[in-house]
C-alpha cells in the first residue's frame, strides 16, 4: 500500500510538472513593465532632457556660459564659482557632458537604432538623427575632441570606454549628417504626432535640419571658410525657418518646467544679475527688449526684501552688476553705480522671459536670419544683408511675446529701434554678432560658442584678480574627471592632441 501511495503521489507531482512547464514562458512574463520603447518616445525623451530636466545641468549655464559672454553674474563663489571669477569648477563644468551623454544621447541614439530599420518611420529616424547632430554640436563645442562615432553606445554595442574623435572629424560628420537625414524626410511617408518638438511634421523638421546646417557651416568660418560657404549654400537652397512659428521651441509647462527658471525663482532667486556691460549695451542703444527681461527690486537690502512691491521693469532705472567682483569687493562700488546693495542690480525677469513655464528655444527664426545677413556679407548667400539683418532683430523682438504677453514689444517700438540702427557695412560683422548675443538671451550653449566664433559682441576681459586663466577669455570647458577615471587613455590621447585640460584650450573651430 505504501509503495502504491508512492507511485500515486510521484505521477501526480510529474503531471503538475510539466503542466507548469507548458506555460512557463506566459507565467514568467512580466506584462507590465515594458521590455522595449517606442523611438518616438525615445527621441521626445532626448528633446526634453536637452533643456536639463535632470534639475542641475542648468547650473553651468548660469556659472558659466552667461557669465563668460558677460549676461548673468553672480558675485558669490564656492558653489556658485566659474566665469565670475574665471576659476575652475569641476562640478558645474561636467553638467553638460553628463546631462547630454547620460541622458540626451542615450535616448536620442537608441531611438535612431530603432527606427532605422522600419520604413514606416523613416521621417522618425532622420529627424533623431538632426536632433543628435544638435546635441553632438552642443558637446563638441563645449570640450572640444569627444567621443563621438563610439560616444553613448554602451547599451547598444557595450562600448563604455569609447575613443574621443577630432572636432574637424565630427564637424564634417555632423554636417554630413545633417544633409542627408534632412534630404531623406518625406512628408509622403507616415509621421509620428506624439513627437513634441514639430508634432512629427517633416516639413518643419526639414526647416530645422537645413537651419541647423547654417549654423554648425558658419562655425567653420576662420578654419575652413569653403567647407563653410558649400554647406551654407546648401543650407539657403533646402529652405531655412521661415518664421517664429518654425522655431525649434521648448514648451515647458507646470511640470516640465523652464529650470533656469526653477533656479532663477528659488534658490538661486538672490544669487544672479543681469551684467553692467548687457544692460548699458541695451540701454545706450534705447533698446526695447530692456523692458522684457529685467526687473530690479529697488532698495533691497538682502535676499528677503527683493519682494514684488519693490519691482520696476522701467529700462531707465535698470542697473547691471560690473564685472570683475566678489561678495566682499563689490560693496566697494555700490555708491558709484547707485545701489544700496548687491542684491538692488537688475535681474532677468521671473515673471516674463524665465518663469517656471516659460518656453526656451533651441534655435530660432531670428539666429537664422542674423546669420544669413553674415554670410550676405561673406558673399555666400544671395541678398541683402541689411533686410536679412532687419529681419533677425524684429523676429527677436516679436519672439518677446512668445514668453508672456507682458514681454511683448509694440511695433512702434520695433520698427523705432530698426530705424535707428541700420547697418553700416564698415561694422557689419560687429553689428550682426552684437545682435545675435541679443536674440541668443538665454541660450548658453549657443551664446558661449558664436561668442568664440565671431569675436563680438567686443567686451573687456573679467578683470577679476584671482582669475585662473591666461587669456582673455575662458575657451573651453575641461573634462569631467569621472573621464579620467574609467576612460584615461583615450581622454590622454585627446588631451594631447589638443592641449592642457583646462580653460584656456581652443576647440579645433575657435581660432585666434
Amino acid at each position: 500500500m505504501k509503495k502504491l501511495t508512492k507511485y500515486i503521489l510521484s505521477l501526480i507531482m510529474a503531471v503538475g510538472f510539466f503542466s507548469c512547464d507548458e506555460k512557463f514562458d506566459e507565467i514568467n512574463t512580466n506584462l507590465v513593465d515594458p521590455t522595449s520603447l517606442n523611438p518616438v518616445f525615445l527621441l521626445n525623451q532626448g528633446i526634453l532632457d536637452m533643456r536639463y530636466r535632470d534639475g542641475v545641468s542648468s547650473l553651468q549655464d548660469l556659472s558659466y556660459n552667461f557669465g563668460i559672454v558677460q549676461q548673468i553674474i553672480t558675485p558669490f563663489g564656492s558653489s556658485l564659482a566659474g566665469a565670475n571669477y574665471n576659476q575652475l569648477n569641476l562640478d558645474r563644468a561636467a553638467h553638460i557632458w553628463q546631462n547630454t551623454y547620460r541622458n540626451v544621447l542615450k535616448n536620442t541614439v537608441d531611438a535612431v537604432e530603432k527606427s532605422k530599420e522600419n520604413p514606416d518611420e523613416s521621417n522618425l529616424y532622420h529627424s533623431a538623427r538632426i536632433w543628435k547632430a544638435y546635441a553632438y554640436m552642443v558637446l563638441t563645442d563645449t570640450y572640444g575632441d569627444i567621443p563621438y562615432f563610439e560616444g553613448a553606445k554602451g547599451f547598444i554595442e557595450q562600448i563604455v570606454t569609447p575613443k574621443y574623435d577630432s572636432q574637424e572629424t565630427i564637424y564634417m560628420d555632423i554636417l554630413n549628417e545633417l544633409e542627408e537625414a534632412t534630404a531623406g524626410l518625406n512628408p509622403n511617408n507616415p509621421t509620428s504626432s506624439s513627437e513634441i518638438l514639430y508634432g512629427g511634421d517633416p516639413l518643419k523638421w526639414k526647416k530645422f535640419g537645413y537651419s541647423l546646417m547654417l549654423r554648425a557651416a558658419m562655425r567653420l568660418t576662420k578654419v575652413d571658410p569653403s567647407t563653410a560657404q558649400t554647406y551654407v549654400s546648401k543650407a539657403v537652397a533646402g529652405g531655412l525657418i521661415a518664421s517664429n512659428e518654425e522655431n525649434a521651441t521648448l514648451r515647458n509647462t507646470s511640470v516640465f518646467n523652464n529650470y533656469i527658471g526653477v533656479h532663477l525663482g528659488a534658490r538661486e532667486k538672490a544669487n544672479y544679475y543681469l551684467t553692467e556691460p548687457f544692460v548699458e549695451h541695451l540701454k545706450n542703444n534705447e533698446d526695447p527688449r530692456l523692458e522684457s527681461i529685467a526687473i530690479r527690486h529697488v532698495g533691497a537690502t538682502n535676499g528677503p526684501s527683493q519682494t514684488i512691491d519693490r519691482i520696476t521693469r522701467d529700462p531707465d532705472l535698470q542697473i547691471g552688476m560690473p564685472m570683475g567682483h566678489d561678495d566682499v569687493s563689490i560693496n566697494s562700488v555700490l555708491a558709484e553705480n547707485g545701489v544700496v546693495s548687491l542684491w538692488d542690480f537688475s535681474q532677468a525677469n521671473i515673471y516674463t522671459v524665465l518663469k517656471v513655464d516659460s518656453p526656451q528655444f533651441f534655435l530660432t527664426y531670428a539666429q537664422t536670419q542674423l546669420l544669413l545677413a553674415e554670410g550676405a556679407i561673406r558673399g555666400w548667400v544671395q541678398g541683402d544683408a541689411a533686410s536679412y539683418y532687419e529681419a533677425g532683430i524684429r523676429a527677436n523682438m516679436e519672439q518677446m511675446a512668445i514668453y508672456d504677453a507682458a514681454a511683448s514689444i509694440p511695433e512702434s517700438a520695433i520698427s523705432s529701434y530698426i530705424s535707428n540702427h541700420p547697418l553700416v557695412t564698415e561694422m557689419a560683422l560687429e553689428q550682426i554678432n552684437t545682435e545675435y548675443w541679443i536674440a541668443s538671451f538665454l541660450d548658453g550653449s549657443e551664446l558661449f560658442a558664436n561668442f568664440r566664433r565671431s569675436g563680438y559682441p567686443t567686451l573687456e576681459p573679467n578683470p577679476y584678480a584671482g582669475s585662473e586663466i591666461t587669456g582673455d577669455f575662458i575657451r573651453s570647458m575641461p573634462y569631467p574627471d569621472s573621464e579620467t577615471v574609467v576612460n584615461r587613455s583615450n581622454l590622454q590621447e585627446a588631451i594631447s592632441r589638443q592641449g592642457p585640460n583646462n580653460l584656456d584650450r581652443r576647440v579645433w573651430w575657435d581660432q585666434p
